[in-house]
Formats: structure tokens, C-alpha cells, sequence
């Protein structure tokens, strides 16, 4: 694959992914799932529509200026990708997609069930072509079931996955994540469904077809809320600030400070220990802790905290939290072994120790407009510290490598790219 070759020989890292291609047919539904597989080194090619895809109209813009080739969304989930224009409802288009589908390794779509079928491009027609292929379908509630050809925006998505219901104040109605998840999750689970028929691939020589359905994918992050229902018919409820721990029991995890926020939970059992460091704190700072520290914490329990002796609690710890900055509470519990962490803000991601020691952040050159961009970097390192993922290449332009594909890769002539332009095709 000399885009995926080119990509490692040029940035040094010994990709992952580096031997196998993707066919990325998706929009903004499932962008995600490719640029995962890009990112560990596959040679991405983000197919869209002639006038590009959908998602680029999606907001913001650099410089807040609204044309397609400035999308920070589509930015955000095309980096590492190549781009191609192909129109999938012509039948020159179709051909063109089968002879993509030869060579490839996987395919990623997130088209309404039945689309491609319809089309003649299913997953029957494109396995007869390359038996190896992975072909990899997103959508909001998989391929069968009464829900199947529902559409869903986020909030449909969140709520109908369950994570609305559990997230917002006890007192008011649920409430979504304010920026859209639904598709993120997946995405991501498209990726990894990718990789696990790949890896059955590798055994069997194999290819598969894999039914995401964004709903299951959503259901899958509630933690223990499902499994609390299984076991003791119980459902658990929003609760804002605090956590739900047993019955009507719940303990207070977020607390403001000087600056911002923090977690911290009261426990007990194994982790009084930290219950008694914050306590020794406290104390330093002038706070009476005499009730407190008599407490037998070492023998509460995992949601023994009623509600009356949390708001017992919330007091002296309250005060406390807002005495100090978010950077004085970090330290303060590394040096005495308490478990708390700071609620991040965006910002104070730029410049993070730890993200800047991983070398997170890069820069991408967007040539066409004289400008580097900043950009999220690798997710992932091996086990021994090396890169295996990173980020090498910027968002493509509409159709910027229609002639690397179509005519390097395939051996189209200039006169036919030329008609197949003109006729609207590419």
C-alpha cells in the first residue's frame, strides 16, 4: 500500500497498521472508526460524495470562515486520511468501488440499512470480490430489529442508549453531553470491531461482516447501572454531584475549588487511608476534625455513607476544597496519598506535563492556507514506550488524491478521470 508505507518511512514510527487499507465511506455517523485505524497506520481513503462529504459542513471553521475545507470537525476525524470523490449511485462509480474493494482489507460505511444493497454493493457482492474483506456497517440501531431504520440525531441516541437517564441533576429532567457522543461511541466501536475480525482473519483468512449499532455501543459505557438492575432490581438514579452507592445511599464526588473543580469520594474499607490523610489535612488547615476522625472508617463498607451523614460531610469538606486552588489539591494529595484528581478544562490540557512528556500535541502544515494547526496526536504507545500511531498527514482536500487512486493505483488514463469528472462520477 504506497500510502501507508510512505506515511510510516516518512515520520519514523513503526506503525501498527502500517500493510492494510481502509475504505472509509462514512460521514459524520462514523468518521471516527477510520480515523482510529489511520491513526495506528492504515492507509485510510476517505470516499466522499463529488461535492464532498456532509460533514464538512459541520462547524466551527478555522478562522470562522464556513467552506468545506475548513471544517475543524471534519479536521478533527479525517486527519491521517487520504481523499477521493466517488458517486456511488452511478454505475461507473460502483465499478470503481469494486475495484477499490479488491485491494483492500477493510471497509467502513454508515449508510441507512439496506443502502449499498440496494446499490448491488452488499456484503455478499463485495465478499464475492475479496473474500478477505472486513466490512464494517455503523448505524443507530444495527441492520434488523423494529428500530432499524429509525434515524437518530444525538439526543435520540443518548437517550434511547440509556446514558441520558443517569446524567443531570435528581431534580430536574435528563440531560444530554453536550457535545454530540452518540456516533463517537460508535465509531469507536467499529474500530475495535474491526480489529477483532481482522484478527479472526488472520487465523481463518476470513473476512467478516460487522454490525455496529450505536445504541449497544452507548449502552455498553453505564458502568454497573445495568448490571445493579440484573442483580437487585434496583435503577439507578441521576444524582448531579454525587454518586449513587447503595439504596437511597450516595456520596458527593464533585466539589468546587478556587479555580475550578475536583473529585474526590469518601471511602472507606480498604481506602480509609486516604479518608484519614484528607482529615490530617483538614486539621492542618485549622478545620475541627474530632468527630470525623473517630469514625471507624476502616471497617465502612462500599456504600454504608448515608444521605444525612454525607451532608454532615459536605460541610467541613466544602470549605475546605474552595480554600484551595486545583493545583494545590493535586499536590497536596500526591504528597499525602489521597485519591482526588482535578476536573480538567480544556485549556489546561495545553501544556500538561504528563500529555506534553507522551508528546500528544502536534502540528499538521495546511499549506493551502500558510497556516500549522494544532492537533490531538497519538493515542496510543507499545509496551515499551515506542510509537506505534501517530499523526502525519493533514485532512485531505475534496478529491485531492483522485489521481494518486484512480489514475497511479489503477491506471486510468487523464481523458478518462477527465470524463468520469465531468459526468459528475468523481
Amino acid at each position: 500500500m504506497p500510502g501507508a508505507s510512505t506515511a510510516a518511512s516518512n515520520s519514523g514510527i513503526d506503525f501498527l497498521l502500517a500493510p492494510y487499507r481502509v475504505l472509509d465511506l462514512t460521514d459524520e455517523r462514523g468518521l471516527l472508526a477510520g480515523k482510529i485505524l489511520a491513526d495506528l497506520g492504515a492507509d485510510v481513503l476517505q470516499i466522499e460524495p463529488p461535492g464532498g462529504n456532509p460533514a464538512r459542513n459541520i462547524g466551527p471553521f478555522h478562522g470562522d470562515d464556513p467552506q468545506p475545507e475548513k471544517s475543524l470537525f471534519f479536521w478533527a476525524y479525517a486527519a491521517n486520511k487520504r481523499g477521493i470523490t466517488l458517486d456511488l449511485e452511478q454505475k461507473d462509480g460502483q465499478a470503481l468501488l469494486e475495484k477499490l474493494v479488491a485491494e483492500a482489507d477493510f471497509l467502513i460505511e454508515s449508510f441507512s440499512p439496506g443502502y449499498l444493497e440496494e446499490l448491488g454493493l452488499g456484503y455478499q457482492r463485495l465478499a464475492k470480490i475479496n473474500p478477505k474483506l472486513v466490512m464494517v456497517s455503523i448505524t443507530p440501531f444495527g441492520q434488523d430489529g423494529p428500530y432499524s431504520n429509525y434515524q437518530a440525531n444525538d439526543i435520540v441516541g443518548m437517550a434511547l442508549g440509556g446514558f441520558m437517564y443517569l446524567t443531570g441533576d435528581d431534580d430536574r429532567a435528563p440531560i444530554r453531553i453536550s457535545f454530540p457522543h452518540f456516533y463517537l461511541h460508535g465509531g469507536a466501536a467499529g474500530a475495535t470491531a474491526a480489529m477483532l475480525a481482522h484478527t479472526h482473519r488472520a487465523v481463518s483468512g476470513q473476512g467478516q461482516f460487522v454490525d455496529v449499532s450505536c445504541q449497544q455501543a452507548v449502552a455498553k459505557t453505564l458502568a454497573h447501572a445495568p448490571q445493579i438492575w440484573d442483580i437487585e432490581g434496583a435503577i439507578l438514579k441521576r444524582m448531579g454531584v454525587y454518586r449513587q452507592t447503595s439504596g437511597e445511599n450516595r456520596v458527593r464526588i464533585n466539589w468546587p475549588c478556587k479555580d475550578g473543580y475536583v473529585n474526590y469520594m469518601v471511602q472507606g474499607g480498604t481506602v480509609a487511608y486516604s479518608t484519614r490523610a484528607l482529615l490530617s489535612w483538614m486539621k492542618e488547615d485549622g478545620f475541627e476534625t474530632e468527630e470525623l476522625d473517630a469514625v471507624d472508617w476502616e471497617d465502612m463498607g462500599y456504600g454504608a455513607i448515608t444521605p444525612e451523614f454525607m451532608d454532615q460531610l459536605a460541610i467541613p469538606l466544602g470549605e475546605f476544597f474552595k480554600g484551595h486552588t486545583r493545583a494545590e489539591l493535586v499536590q497536596g494529595s500526591l504528597d499525602r496519598r489521597i485519591l482526588l484528581f482535578p476536573v480538567a478544562t480544556p485549556a489546561a490540557l495545553q501544556g500538561h506535563p504528563q500529555l506534553e512528556a507522551r508528546g500528544y500535541f502536534k502540528e499538521l502544515d495546511h499549506p493551502e492556507l500558510g497556516v500549522a494547526v494544532q492537533y490531538p496526536g497519538a493515542f496510543v504507545k507499545s509496551g515499551g514506550g515506542g510509537d506505534i500511531s501517530g499523526l502525519y498527514r493533514r485532512p485531505p482536500l475534496i478529491g485531492e488524491h483522485n489521481v494518486e487512486i484512480y489514475h497511479e493505483e489503477l491506471g486510468l488514463s487523464s481523458s478518462q478521470l477527465d470524463s468520469l469528472k465531468r459526468g459528475g462520477v468523481i
